[in-house]
């Protein structure tokens, strides 16, 4: 079957919902505790452990707030309402890059460095909103999705499921060959941007790198007569970097890689994943700021090419913060020569004492059987920046 002829039924078990499904998902939220209680901790967080009356006036305010949205559209735009209150309380600011380049005419993948489960997405989308752009699909694992109202949620919001739970190799192919042609699909066909981080996981030591199996997954939909480089343009692939001054998980972070490395598995917890989403979302991010590459047009002729043309829009778009030069500091003992922020600036020790207190004060709260491993994950984008330099 040639991509042009992709059976969209294939796709139902991994899509997101579509208008006509949203009332019905809506009033499933509004009834499911497990909402409520989400909802409280989000909206009322100093009464949430009451939990009978606020769960009830919780699910009266979710039902008054909800009355009108009628189809996908419109609950991003109530989403993105909140968005902005997210951002407004946990950050210092959200600043854009490289949207004003972005081609409206048509649909782009966007491939992502990947920190946060939830924000790397969201933050990007809210960047797209602000300035006019159509929203994206989003690829999400479906180790996500235990809980159903968790699954509602991120489906009425255009995420599309990524099995990582598939057993034996054919099963591993079936699934990825589905979610290949639905990429394609969603790009070529229904014309929607469709974001996706550049590995499987979140790189919890701070090294954004692309899995070269990722652009092969890309790749599964092409038929051989079409040159990669000429599959790679019709996709409108476009990498994104996303930095924060800091990470609400970072201790989390460096705990799973010491275990891991002192030969412990790491097992994680029921519903850690959603604790992790959680954590993300409310906990204090600092600066923040989203860079959208320009699209890949070049003649990447094959797979491991074109990881590393992501990887260097990734590395070089990404805003180094006071926390990633003061962290690179505290493990190399040297100063690193690169601009900081954005804006751009020379970087100054000397002017950044206050930075360099608070995160000092940081890493002492985290346990020092860790303690390095979290430095060096705030070090290692300036390790990074370095080597592409």
């Amino acid at each position: 079957m040639r991509a042009s002829e992709l059976d969209p039924s294939q796709f139902e078990d991994m899509r997101p919902y579509r208008d006509d499904e949203v009332r019905e998902v809506i009033k499933r939220l509004i009834a499911d505790p497990e909402m409520s209680h989400a909802a409280a901790h989000f909206l009322v967080p100093k009464l949430a452990q009451l939990e009978g009356a606020v769960a009830w006036l919780v699910r009266q305010f979710l039902r008054f707030e909800l009355r009108n949205v009628r189809n996908v559209r419109d609950l991003q735009e109530i989403v993105g309402k909140y968005m902005e209150k997210v951002i407004k309380r946990t950050t210092s600011g959200l600043s854009i890059s490289g949207l004003d380049t972005l081609p409206r005419d048509r649909a782009c993948l966007f491939v992502s460095n990947h920190r946060d489960i939830a924000m790397d997405p969201a933050l990007m989308i809210q960047a797209m909103f602000r300035e006019g752009h159509e929203t994206s699909r989003i690829a999400i694992g479906d180790n996500l999705l235990s809980k159903q109202f968790a699954s509602d949620l991120m489906k009425l919001n255009k995420c599309f499921t990524v099995v990582r739970s598939s057993g034996s190799r054919r099963e591993k192919l079936q699934a990825a060959t589905q979610l290949s042609n639905y990429i394609y699909h969603s790009i070529v066909n229904d014309n929607e941007h469709v974001w996706i981080a550049q590995r499987s996981g979140r790189a919890k030591d701070g090294l954004d790198r692309t899995n070269p199996a990722l652009c092969a997954m890309f790749a599964m939909t092409k038929d051989r007569k079409t040159p990669f480089a000429d599959f790679w343009r019709k996709l409108h692939i476009v990498p994104v970097s996303i930095s924060y001054e800091w990470d609400p998980c970072d201790a989390q972070k460096a705990k799973e890689i010491y275990v891991t490395e002192h030969k412990d598995e790491y097992k994680k917890g029921k519903n850690e994943d959603l604790a992790s989403i959680g954590k993300g979302i409310v906990g204090h991010k600092g600066r923040v700021h989203a860079a959208f590459g320009t699209p890949i047009e070049g003649d990447f002729n094959d797979v491991n090419s074109l990881a590393e043309e992501i990887d260097r829009q990734v590395i070089g778009n990404y805003t180094l913060h006071p926390s990633n030069m003061i962290a690179y500091e505290m493990v190399y003992g040297e100063v690193p020569q690169l601009p900081v922020g954005y804006p751009a600036k020379a970087w100054d020790p000397a002017a950044h004492k206050e930075e360099r207190e608070k995160f000092e004060a940081r890493m002492a709260r985290v346990d020092e059987r860790w303690r390095d491993k979290a430095i060096q994950a705030y070090a290692n984008p300036v390790v990074s920046r370095l080597a592409y330099e």
